[in-house]
C-alpha cells in the first residue's frame, strides 16, 4: 500500500464495541467510519470504497450475511465478519458468502487489529504476487516448491494443496473448499484425509522453516497460509 492511511469500515451497531475497535484501529494508524445499520453499507461503500470492512453479524436493517452477498456481486473489499454464533462460522468464510476472515465475539480489540493487518498485507501481496510470502516460491508448472532456496519434496497433492493457500495467502480456507480445489477427478474424500495431508505437509515446512508455523489451523473451520510480520 501507499504512504497514505488505510481506511477501515466499522459496521457495527453496539456503540460502545464501535468506539472501542475505533479507538484501537486509529491509534494502529488506520482511518475509520462506522456504521450502525447494515441497509446503510451497500451505498456507502459504493459512494466511498474502504479497505476493509469489518461486518457484524447481527445488525439492524440488513444483516450481515446479506450485506456480505450483495458487497461481492460488485466489490471484493476484503471482509472480516464479526460474531457471536460460532455454529455460522462455516457459512461466513464459505464459497457462498465470500467473507475472507471472522472474529468471534467476545475478542479482545488487538486481536481484531492484527487480523485486519494480516487481510491488508493479503492484498498488498495480490497486488504484487512476485513478493516473496516467508521465502516461499512455486512453480505450479513444474510442480516444484522452494523455501528460502531449498526444495520442498512435496506429493503432487500437497503441493495442490500448498499452491491453493499460496495464492490467497492470509484467506482462511475450510476443509471443503480444499477438497474442491485440490482433488479435481471430484472423488470422494473426507476432512480426516485433508487433515493428515496437512499435517504431512507442516512437517515438510517445519523441516526447513522450524521457528515459525507457516499453515495455520483455524479451529473448526480450516486452514490458512500465514504472511510474515510486517
Amino acid at each position: 500500500m501507499s504512504d497514505r492511511k488505510a481506511t477501515i469500515l466499522i459496521v457495527e451497531d453496539e456503540p460502545k464495541l464501535a468506539a472501542l475497535l475505533r479507538d484501537y484501529l486509529t491509534s494502529s494508524g488506520f482511518e475509520t467510519r462506522t456504521i450502525a445499520n447494515g441497509a446503510e453499507v451497500i451505498p456507502a461503500v459504493r459512494e466511498a470504497e474502504p479497505d476493509l470492512i469489518l461486518l457484524d453479524l447481527m445488525l439492524p436493517g440488513k444483516d450481515g450475511m446479506d450485506v456480505c452477498r450483495e458487497l461481492r456481486g460488485f466489490s471484493q473489499v476484503p471482509v472480516i465478519m464479526v460474531t457471536a454464533r460460532v455454529e455460522e462460522v462455516d457459512r461466513l468464510i464459505g464459497l457462498e458468502l465470500g467473507a475472507d476472515d471472522y472474529v468471534c465475539k467476545p475478542f479482545h480489540p488487538r486481536e481484531v487489529v492484527a487480523r485486519v493487518k494480516s487481510q491488508l498485507r493479503r492484498v498488498q501481496w495480490l497486488r504484487n504476487p512476485n513478493s516473496s510470502v516467508s521465502g516461499l516460491a512455486l512453480d505450479a508448472a513444474k510442480y516444484e516448491a522452494r523455501l528460502h532456496g531449498q526444495t520442498l519434496p512435496l506429493t503432487p497433492v500437497e503441493f495442490r494443496l500448498l499452491n491453493t493457500l499460496f495464492k490467497q495467502p492470509g484467506r482462511v480456507f475450510s476443509r471443503d473448499q480444499l477438497i474442491k480445489r485440490v482433488y479435481v477427478d471430484h472423488r470422494v474424500v473426507t476432512d480426516r484425509t485433508v487433515d493428515t495431508h496437512i499435517k504431512n505437509l507442516r512437517k515438510k515446512v517445519q523441516a526447513l522453516l522450524p521457528d515459525r508455523e507457516l499453515i495455520r489451523s483455524v479451529y473448526g473451520v480450516g486452514y490458512k497460509l500465514e504472511l510474515a510480520e510486517e
